[in-house]
């Protein structure tokens, strides 16, 4: 399964991409988000050799930054 915005947020999914073109936080909160979910999904993909604690800090990464956008534009905001 993979977790890009368009997919988390799929009620919002025109409004992200409108999003990313026009509100640089939020594009730029969009990219890290982005790098860090290629980053968890290239590691689950190729079995690649990383700690339990490291691939659980990538996911919270992850979480925080979800959650931070949800907050920040889809919770009343935008």
């Amino acid at each position: 399964m993979t977790h890009t915005l368009a997919e988390e947020f799929p009620e919002h999914a025109e409004h992200i991409t409108a999003l990313k073109l026009n509100d640089e936080e939020f594009a730029r909160l969009a990219r890290e988000y982005h790098k860090v979910n290629h980053e968890i999904e290239g590691l689950e993909a190729c079995n690649l050799p990383i700690s339990d604690a490291e691939f659980e800090s990538l996911k919270l990464r992850r979480l925080a930054l979800k959650e931070q956008i949800y907050n920040g534009w889809f919770n009343g905001r935008g």
